[in-house]
């Protein structure tokens, strides 16, 4: 499956958030995602269904001044 993440495009074989973070390595850090421009709840991580062609944005907080 072809998704584009944070605009790059991506070949995957994963089909949950979950899984694409776990590859992507971002275990373990506080991140938002948005599939399609539509925010997902991480309380619906493991549920929602990746599909070819979605457009997925992973934003980590940043801190700064």
């Amino acid at each position: 499956m072809v998704l584009t993440v944070n605009g790059e495009r991506r070949e995957t074989a994963v089909t949950q958030i979950a899984a694409l973070l776990t590859e992507l390595e971002f275990t373990g850090t506080q991140v938002a995602i948005a599939i399609n421009r539509s925010v997902v709840p991480r309380a619906r991580w493991a549920e929602v269904e990746l599909n070819d062609g979605d457009a997925i944005e992973i934003i980590s907080p940043r801190q700064g001044g």
